[in-house]
């Protein structure tokens, strides 16, 4: 079968790349600047999450097509939907003017709502909800590196079921769920510090050694597991600590909270995608993470504070507030309002 990787930025291009080692038909769809490193240099992607062996794979110059063209995906029977959250909609109209109608479509993007929104924009058409647990990390020249460890997951259907045959354990392995509402809100708990990690302008590393970032953390999940038993959602265990656990694991002191840091594989110099969207100057996609947690806590008659106030740091932050915070300055902004 032939996919198309619609949004070839991080994620997208290490997914597409990965893939394409595996001998799938593999088309890249993105950005003027991606297309131009990948038509000069190919496409290298690497992996330093502990996931296995450290490796890194090459595709030539040639081999692989990245292009700026939406046309591209005309003849995709799989459609792997890359694109920010913010984007969502827009891809939905793009994918409706060139995709064939038969085609499946993979939402593989942050928040939970982003398979329901794109089925929403094209009724009858097939779309999967799909989860990347890892960060990449962008390294220009056609370079992609994984740097935090996990394996992609999508719904079952046939389609992903011979895709995951298909991948085996090659980089880029597919794990497949029943039921991936569960999993996604599992992520959302983890995408959480996704904005704590921006505003604290540190790497992954650093920021999750500071105690007082942790603690700014596990206030936002407190709220969102509250939220979600309300709404009767039981997020799935995805490692080694159940999810109702992880705000106590995030406030141990640092001592017993750095061999659990080990074993999440973090490159040193990772950081969060929406880290990468404050260097860019980029709108983030903070309405679909902890704004999630807002609207569901609010909906079920509870004060999501702690979410809500990072909701609005980010946003002073898109505005053009240059301030990156301690994590001393943001647990007393968060907590201590």
């Amino acid at each position: 079968m032939k996919v198309a990787v619609f949004g070839a930025g991080a994620v997208g291009g290490w997914i597409g790349g990965a893939w394409a080692s595996a001998a799938i038909d593999v088309v890249l769809i993105g950005r003027k600047a991606a297309a131009d490193e990948i038509t000069a240099h190919g496409l290298t992607i690497s992996d330093g999450s502990g996931d296995g062996p450290s490796r890194s794979i090459h595709l030539p110059a040639g081999t692989i097509t990245c292009t700026t063209d939406a046309a591209a995906m005309a003849d995709a029977d799989v459609i792997l939907v890359t694109v920010k959250s913010i984007h969502t909609d827009t891809a939905a109209a793009t994918i409706a003017r060139h995709a064939r109608k038969d085609a499946v479509l993979i939402s593989f993007q942050n928040g939970v709502s982003n398979a329901e929104r794109l089925s929403a924009a094209m009724p009858g058409r097939t779309v999967l909800p799909g989860m990347v647990p890892f960060n990449v990390v962008r390294l220009g020249n056609g370079r992609w590196h994984k740097a935090t460890a996990g394996d992609l997951m999508a719904e079952d259907h046939e389609v992903t079921r011979a895709l995951a045959d298909k991948l085996g354990t090659r980089p880029g392995r597919l794990k497949l769920a029943a039921d991936m509402v569960p999993v996604l809100w599992s992520k959302l708990l983890l995408n959480l510090n996704n904005a704590v990690n921006a505003l604290s302008g540190k790497t992954l590393i650093e920021e999750l050694m500071d105690r007082d970032y942790r603690q700014v953390v596990a206030a936002t999940q407190d709220e969102a597991l509250a939220a979600m038993k309300l709404a009767g959602i039981e997020p799935a265990k995805m490692g080694a600590v159940p999810p109702g656990r992880l705000p106590d694991v995030l406030r141990l002191p640092n001592a017993l909270f750095k061999p659990f840091l080990k074993l999440q594989g973090i490159d040193p110099e990772a950081r969060s995608s929406m880290a990468d969207d404050f260097a860019a100057g980029r709108r983030t996609e903070i309405d679909f993470l902890n704004g999630e947690v807002v609207a569901l806590a609010r909906k079920h008659g509870r004060n999501p504070r702690a979410n809500a106030a990072i909701v609005q740091l980010v946003k002073e932050a898109e505005a053009g507030v240059e301030r990156r915070w301690s994590g001393a300055d943001l647990r007393a902004r968060v907590l201590e309002k």
